[in-house]
């Protein structure tokens, strides 16, 4: 749980009383709060609990995603269902992994997540698990997107159990040069949650292994092996490609997409260009947004902080209510942000947080409203 320090009543002045804001057009546009809810039930939490204190208010309604969990649950409400198909786990057992082809633009949307996400893990990650997972499962969606026929694959990266730099999924389409063969002709995207390299003090063993259960050693061992498969990489697409910004996305699945010929892009522009967010900013007069753990990595490729960068020029204020808060409140202020709040720190524990999150994100959304205070249907700007 967070210091009393951060995200404090007094951040960004959201104390009793210091506000008394009219009735405005509110953006609810969250990413998922880890494994204990989805992008779409947060923001149907916010909503929710946001009128309680302010039902004057009104919404719209999108829930975001930057490439993690969340990214196909979000693009099947504008594109269409979602396809099943049972694929091997980041430890073989095999688990059914959701992906949506839209037929219009022969366009397939997977996540790695689907095939290798934490959650599918059956317990804690542990250092063994760390270095036991694999991609193979994102290599059978790509194939499965191939054979009906996708000219387009887009892979949302963040999530995932493991740190091979992508060898599993490519072992699946026939290793490096046969993968490229295959994939010819076919625009690929990495949809990123990262700007981060392969390897380094900040790849994907070092900052998102621990993340992944990964100990001191563990961690080493991760490293170890993506420095010799940065070479492989290498060889194959022309350039180095582990050097290059989302290379670490998903345990380094970024960096075996774009050997593979493949190209990164933003997840979250991904997302936000479905959902129009744009057209959702030019009206909006305030924007909640918010996700698991909200900290550095949030400003870099990440939801919260796209829209954050996106609200800036246009003047609109921006509250993220997150799991947990790792940013002090002067950093919190200087990235532009109105203020950040804790569901930890508002239920009192982590443990009731993730255990009672749909109502605790109610309760936190609707003591945020009351600070803001109602004088009454008008408009704000």
């Amino acid at each position: 749980m967070n210091d009393g320090s951060m995200a404090s009543e007094d951040t960004a002045g959201l104390s009793p009383g210091r506000l008394q804001l009219p009735a405005m057009l509110v953006l609810v546009a969250p990413d998922s709060f880890g494994d204990t809810l989805s992008a779409v039930d947060a923001a149907a939490a916010i909503a929710t609990g946001w009128t309680r204190s302010r039902p004057a208010d009104r919404f719209i309604v999108a829930p975001q995603s930057d490439g993690g969990p969340g990214f196909v649950e979000v693009l099947a409400k504008r594109l269409g269902r979602k396809r099943r198909l049972r694929v091997s786990g980041p430890l073989d057992t095999a688990v059914d992994a959701q992906w949506v082809f839209d037929s219009r633009s022969a366009t397939a949307y997977l996540e790695c997540a689907q095939a290798c996400g934490l959650a599918l893990l059956d317990g804690s990650p542990t250092p063994e698990t760390a270095l036991a997972a694999h991609s193979r499962g994102v290599g059978e969606l790509i194939v499965e997107a191939l054979r009906v026929g996708a000219k387009r694959i887009v892979v949302g990266l963040g999530g995932s159990a493991c740190t091979d730099g992508g060898q599993g999924m490519i072992a699946v389409l026939g290793g490096l040069e046969a993968g490229r063969q295959r994939l010819a002709g076919v625009e690929l995207i990495a949809a990123s949650d990262t700007e981060y390299p392969l390897t380094g003090p900040w790849g994907a063993a070092r900052v998102f292994g621990p993340q992944k259960g990964a100990d001191t050693a563990a961690v080493a061992a991760l490293e170890a092996r993506l420095e010799a498969w940065a070479p492989e990489l290498e060889a194959v697409a022309g350039r180095d490609v582990s050097s290059e910004p989302g290379a670490a996305a998903a345990g380094g699945i970024g960096a075996g997409l774009l050997a593979l010929g493949g190209r990164c892009e933003s997840g979250a522009a991904i997302i936000a260009e479905h959902t129009h967010l744009a057209e959702d900013l030019e009206m909006a007069e305030m924007i909640v947004t918010g996700e698991g753990r909200f900290d550095e990595q949030s400003l870099h490729g990440k939801v919260v902080g796209s829209l954050v960068d996106a609200a800036y020029p246009l003047g609109i204020p921006v509250i993220v209510l997150a799991g947990q808060v790792g940013l002090e409140n002067s950093a919190v202020r200087s990235s532009g942000i109105m203020s950040a709040l804790s569901m930890a720190d508002y239920a009192g524990s982590v443990r009731l947080a993730q255990a009672d999150a749909a109502n605790q994100l109610m309760g936190l959304a609707s003591q945020v409203a009351a600070r803001l205070g109602n004088s009454g249907p008008a408009r704000y700007r």
